[in-house]
C-alpha cells in the first residue's frame, strides 16, 4: 500500500526573469514503511520537495496525497493540524523551545492538539532515545546529539504516518551521526514509520531501501537497493 503519492509536482519561486523552477513535474509513490533517501547537489530541489511533502510549503502545481488524503485541498488551519498529526519533521537545527525541558519539548505537539499524553508511550520513547535521567533538562544543558534525539522524540510522539528528515546529522560529529541514523532506522522498523531522509552523506543513503536522486528539480534516478 502506498502511503505517499506525488503527482506532477512543480514549485516556482519569483516572477519573470527572476523565476526559479525548484521542482519540475516530479512524480513518484512511496509504500508504507519504506525508508527512502533523497540525494542530489545543493539547490537541486531536495529541501523544497521535503517541505511540500510535509505540508510546509504549497506547490505551484501538482498533487500530494498522504494516506489517500489530498494534502493541499486543505485550508491553512487544516494544514497545521495535518502537520502536527500526520507528519514528523526533523531538521538539521533542532528547533527546540529553549525554556521547555526535554519532556515538555517532546510532548508539545500532543499538548497543542489538546490531547492527553500517553505516559507509557512517552516512557518508551525516552528509553528508546536514551534520554533517561534527562527529562527535566533544558536544551542548553544537552549535547547536540541529545538535542537531536529530543527533536526525533517530538516528531514521533503523535505516531505520524510519515517521518521527514532534512539533513538530520548535518550538525553532528560522526559518532552522534551514526547513533541518530540508527535511531531513525529503529523507529522505521519498530513503529513501521515511513521514513524519508534528505542527505549529502552517501553512507547514510546506502542504508535506505531506496535512493531517489534529484537534479535541477527533476528526478534523475530512482532505484531500490538490494539488501
Amino acid at each position: 500500500m502506498d502511503i505517499l503519492k506525488i503527482e506532477n509536482l512543480s514549485k516556482i519561486y519569483g516572477e519573470g526573469e527572476n523565476q526559479v523552477k525548484a521542482l519540475d513535474n516530479v512524480s513518484f509513490t512511496v509504500p508504507k514503511g519504506q525508508f527512502v533517501a533523497i540525494i542530489g547537489p545543493s539547490g537541486s530541489g531536495k529541501s523544497t520537495l521535503l517541505h511540500i511533502l510535509g505540508g510546509v510549503d504549497r506547490p505551484t502545481g501538482g498533487k500530494v496525497y498522504l494516506d489517500g488524503q489530498d494534502v493541499y485541498a486543505q485550508n491553512e488551519d487544516q494544514l497545521a493540524i495535518f502537520r502536527r498529526r500526520q507528519v514528523g519533521l526533523i531538521y538539521q537545527f533542532y528547533n527546540l523551545i529553549p525554556v521547555l525541558n526535554v519532556t515538555e519539548n517532546i510532548t508539545l505537539p500532543v499538548l497543542m492538539d489538546g490531547k492527553k499524553v500517553d505516559k507509557k508511550y512517552l516512557e518508551e520513547l525516552i528509553g528508546l532515545l536514551s534520554l533517561n535521567g534527562r527529562e527535566k533538562h533544558l536544551p542548553n544543558e544537552l549535547s547536540g546529539g541529545q538535542q537531536q534525539r529530543v527533536s526525533i522524540g517530538r516528531a514521533l510522539i503523535n505516531n505520524p504516518a510519515v517521518m521527514l528528515a532534512d539533513e538530520p546529522t548535518g550538525n553532528l560529529d560522526s559518532k552522534n551521526s551514526h547513533e541518530i541514523v540508527e535511531l531513525l532506522k529503529l523507529s522505521n522498523k519498530k513503529y513501521g514509520q515511513t521514513l524519508i531522509i534528505i542527505t549529502h552523506d552517501d553512507s547514510i543513503a546506502l542504508q535506505a531501501d531506496r535512493i531517489i536522486t534529484i537534479n535541477d528539480g527533476k528526478i534523475e534516478s530512482d532505484r531500490l537497493l538490494q539488501k
